[in-house]
């Protein structure tokens, strides 16, 4: 039989005394939580582990006895082995430690069946014996309780756990009371064990958890009055609803709106999980508004939004000056290319005519830029998403030229391509059978296969000219997706990043940990084997994935090189699409 002690490493130094803890049910192990020193007065001992065991739950016992030799001590090894008749228990501890020794040596008395006799095992006279017995376990009270290894369970759902290292972790954690009991009490008994931050600290928090329970009423009712003024019919008729579902900043405002719901909801979190959720959430949120109070103090020092408002209209004027240029480079022949001069000329004047409505739209609202950055540049105060959502926004809204572009060459591209899989198929005889979604074979008599035959030349020789404008826009679209793309990945990153996760992890890893590890850390002869047992911290890529905030996405609905490829092919693509990242 193998007796496992696991002890606590701020009792390697204690005064003599007894120990405090709980033997394991089912196990040959024993905890240790604290040694109360001497002297002390038995009934005083007793009365004290009945109060803890009213407010922990945990059955809590006298293991044994703990013995540092000092001066003035002599009678007091005579005093703690009479103790085991006071505190009577299947097995007496007494765990004795020298000055110049770092193992200890441990003395097990077993009592017989009739509790009148015990047998003494001592580790001095059979060394290689007691070290196959007796392991000493030493670990750190702060972090197995803060680790949230193996949390605690709900009263309801609580079941007495089965492993060994479960039972332990459980037995320190619900010995919380114990831990800052009497840390600034002047009471009759002396302990060691680790402090917590005790009844002032507890006091502070309840003052602060009391002071945010009205905030949290606000907001909640702000929140409330918000959701019903925008539960109005009128908000919901096509324009509107399309608008919101489209613009990122009022995307981005119903994710602030969740994220402000779930931190003013009354209700405490009821796991870990939930918890590091709020606290993500929390973080994320200051930090959001800290970079949008800095973007704002940018903005609004040395008249900067006056020298942006004066750099975007000549920047739109000579975006439509290069694409002037590039239109008049395609009605020529681009690159020496032989273009169909009827087509060409028709697509060229197209575009200039939307190009010259666009610079005169431009002009038009150029008075008012200055004003429209002075307030777009306000919604930084509500964190620098806002802003850069609004910038993304205003880029499409600028943009807008080039999206007709696409929009118009894709559809005539794709009426093309569209047109001669037709009449391929019309060569090959087969057809397209749109109710069962196949191809079949099919007869065409000589009138169908000659103009099948004309059709099919005249979209072949233009097809050159109409996927050159094609070509050309789909670039300069991408370039716009890209520079969209790039800000809603900014968005993203700073609405879902778990950074209190990784302060955790960075700061204090033994808050986050996956398992545990065993280092031997004295194997002396004459004493017992010595273990230490110490957290494996949890990797940053299980961090990032594990405590990730679900977003509501502003970013492209397909991965790039599918977008790329839909962009390619003539397909019509929006750089928006709003979804919820779901994390386990």
């Amino acid at each position: 039989m193998v007796l496992k002690i696991f002890f606590p490493q701020c009792c390697n130094r204690a005064d003599s005394g007894i120990l405090l803890g709980r033997w394991l049910t089912g196990q040959d192990s024993a905890v240790v939580l604290a040694v109360i020193h001497y002297p002390f007065i038995p009934g005083q001992v007793k009365q004290y582990i009945q109060q803890l065991q009213a407010v922990s739950g945990v059955d809590l016992t006298v293991l044994g006895s703990w013995t540092l030799p000092s001066e003035g001590q002599q009678d007091l090894d005579r005093f703690i082995t009479d103790l085991s008749s006071i505190f009577p228990q299947r097995p007496w501890i007494q765990i004795s430690r020298q000055l110049d020794r770092t193992g200890f040596s441990c003395q097990v008395l077993v009592p017989d069946q009739t509790g009148e006799a015990a047998q003494q095992k001592d580790t001095k006279k059979n060394e290689e014996e007691e070290e196959d017995k007796v392991i000493f376990v030493h670990y750190e009270q702060m972090k197995v309780m803060l680790s949230q290894l193996h949390p605690i369970q709900n009263q309801e759902h609580r079941t007495e756990p089965s492993s060994e290292l479960r039972k332990m972790f459980q037995t320190v954690a619900c010995s919380e009371p114990l831990f800052f009991l009497d840390k600034y009490d002047d009471g009759p008994l002396k302990t060691t064990h680790w402090q917590s931050e005790g009844r002032e600290a507890s006091i502070i928090v309840e003052l602060l958890k009391r002071a945010m329970v009205p905030v949290c009423c606000l907001v909640s009712w702000f929140l409330s009055v918000w959701t019903w003024i925008f539960n109005i019919r009128i908000f919901s008729v096509f324009p509107l609803s399309f608008l919101s579902s489209k613009l990122s900043t009022c995307v981005q405002l119903s994710y602030r709106i969740q994220h402000l719901r779930t931190l003013s909801s009354p209700r405490a979190a009821e796991g870990h999980m939930e918890f590091m959720r709020k606290a993500n959430i929390l973080v994320s949120v200051l930090v959001d508004v800290a970079l949008g109070v800095l973007l704002m103090f940018w903005l609004y020092r040395d008249e900067n939004i006056s020298t942006l408002a004066h750099t975007l209209v000549p920047a739109a004027d000579h975006v439509a000056l290069q694409l002037e240029e590039l239109l008049q480079w395609l009605m020529g022949a681009p690159a020496g290319l032989k273009m169909n001069r009827a087509l060409d000329q028709v697509l060229g004047r197209f575009f200039l005519y939307h190009i010259h409505l666009w610079i005169s739209y431009i002009h038009l609202m150029s008075p008012f830029v200055e004003a429209v950055l002075w307030y777009g540049g306000l919604s930084a105060c509500l964190g620098l998403t806002f802003a850069l959502s609004l910038l993304s926004d205003m880029v499409a809204l600028f943009t807008f030229h080039i999206y007709c572009f696409y929009v118009y060459g894709a559809r005539l591209y794709c009426l093309k391509i569209s047109g001669l899989s037709s009449l391929w198929r019309l060569f090959r005889g087969k057809k397209r059978n749109v109710l069962r979604q196949r191809v079949d074979s099919c007869s065409y008599d000589l009138d169908q296969l000659f103009i099948g035959t004309l059709l099919f030349t005249i979209l072949l020789f233009l097809l050159p000219t109409t996927a050159l404008y094609y070509l050309v826009f789909t670039l300069l679209r991408m370039v716009v997706v890209l520079f969209q793309g790039v800000l809603h990945l900014t968005v993203d990153f700073i609405n879902s990043f778990p950074l209190f996760s990784v302060g955790l992890r960075v700061c204090r890893s033994y808050r986050l940990a996956e398992g545990v590890r065993f280092r031997v850390l004295c194997d002396e002869p004459g004493s017992a084997l010595h273990l230490l047992m110490e957290m494996n911290p949890l990797k940053f890529s299980s961090v990032l994935q594990t405590y990730r905030t679900p977003t509501y996405s502003c970013s492209p609905k397909d991965s790039w090189t599918t977008l790329v490829h839909k962009l390619f092919i003539g397909e019509l693509v929006y750089p928006w699409r709003h979804k919820t990242t779901k994390t386990d």
